[in-house]
């Protein structure tokens, strides 16, 4: 398995991040790759990925979920294997800390040619910075989902 371990600080207030990131459906609009997330139940999403010309569909749960500190997931089924976890970290009333980790099994040589030269770091970091602006723009989170799961 290969991991990787992006953070990055928004200037919104740490409800305002967490309740977004809870917002699976518009992960298309700040993830590259992404092309479809359908929340299928409170714990259960189903993902439609495309990167680099390889399709992808695979569901990942909800394995933790505690409002406004994390979301932790791993894959079920399907064609992609990782789990993670995003942690949201106060700084003061306006600025939080997003912290992704995840850990992932890259699938036939060019996916391992392209873990080891960065790309999935690259991407990530791309994909928080995207995240970054998304939120920031907006000012205000497009919904939230407040309940937990342990």
């Amino acid at each position: 398995m290969s991991q990787v371990e992006e953070s990055i600080e928004v200037g919104v207030p740490v409800h305002t991040a967490y309740n977004q990131w809870t917002q699976f459906e518009t992960f298309p609009e700040f993830m590259s790759g992404v092309e479809r997330v359908e929340q299928r139940s409170d714990t259960l999403t189903h993902w439609v990925t495309s990167v680099n010309g390889v399709h992808r569909e695979f569901d990942a749960e909800i394995t933790e979920q505690i409002p406004d500190e994390r979301v932790a997931w791993t894959t079920v089924s399907g064609e992609a294997r990782q789990a993670g976890v995003v942690t949201f970290h106060r700084l003061d009333d306006d600025h939080t800390k997003v912290m992704l980790q995840m850990a992932f099994q890259p699938e036939g040589v060019a996916e391992n040619v392209g873990d080891k030269l960065g790309f999935v770091k690259r991407r990530t970091k791309g994909d928080l910075e995207r995240f970054k602006e998304f939120i920031e723009k907006r000012g205000l989170e497009t919904g939230g989902w407040r309940g937990a799961v342990l």
